[in-house]
């Protein structure tokens, strides 16, 4: 298995910085080589990705999150890969991201790219581009604020997104949760505070 280990720091506070991270099916925004991702559920996604002109579907699955802190999936089956990204506050409104990957090079040309380095040039450059993608924004695009235990997701009930930080404006309005009371049982597909969940 090759390992990548990069960081960069965002300036940006540190929930903004990981609410942005979980909406997965915004990754091809900044990440090189991911085509598109479709949230299959609340701790799996599928990824269509091109790199060095092969083309791969496959699914991953969250297997660790834990708010503000650390997300860590695993892929379920070929390409196989693995990963942890953590997030550490800097300051009021700068925050450190932290990606460790480990991945299994599948043909020659992945091998000879792990051998010289160019898969850890490649993460930082989504780095790059992430910083530049959440910098240029007032907020980020959703948030998923629930917890994943050993692939499950803890707190769930009834299909509604329960609000764990009840500062956290779900809408994105800038108003206050306690504004409007019944903001915190939105539906996460209306709230638009949740995972985006296609053919939901």
């Amino acid at each position: 298995m090759a390992t990548v280990q990069e960081s960069i720091a965002v300036n940006v506070p540190l929930s903004q910085a990981y609410n942005q991270w979980t909406q997965f099916e915004d990754f091809p925004q900044f990440m090189s080589g991911v085509d598109s991702v479709q949230q299959l559920d609340d701790t799996t996604v599928h990824f269509q990705t091109s790199v060095g002109g092969v083309k791969r579907d496959y699914d991953a699955r969250i297997t660790s999150q834990d708010p503000d802190r650390q997300v860590s999936w695993e892929s379920l089956d070929s390409p196989r890969n693995a990963g942890t990204v953590r997030f550490a506050e800097l300051g009021p409104a700068e925050t450190r991201v932290d990606v460790e990957l480990s991945w299994e090079p599948g043909t020659a040309t992945e091998k000879i790219g792990a051998a010289v380095g160019l898969d850890s040039r490649q993460v930082g450059a989504d780095l790059q581009r992430f910083k530049k993608f959440i910098e240029g924004r007032d907020f980020e695009t959703g948030a998923w604020r629930e917890r994943v235990n050993s692939g499950d997701a803890d707190g769930r009930v009834g299909g509604l997104t329960p609000v764990t930080d009840p500062e956290y404006d779900v809408l994105g309005t800038g108003a206050p949760l306690d504004a409007d009371p019944d903001l915190a049982t939105e539906p996460a597909s209306e709230a638009g505070g949740g995972r985006r969940i296609s053919d939901r």
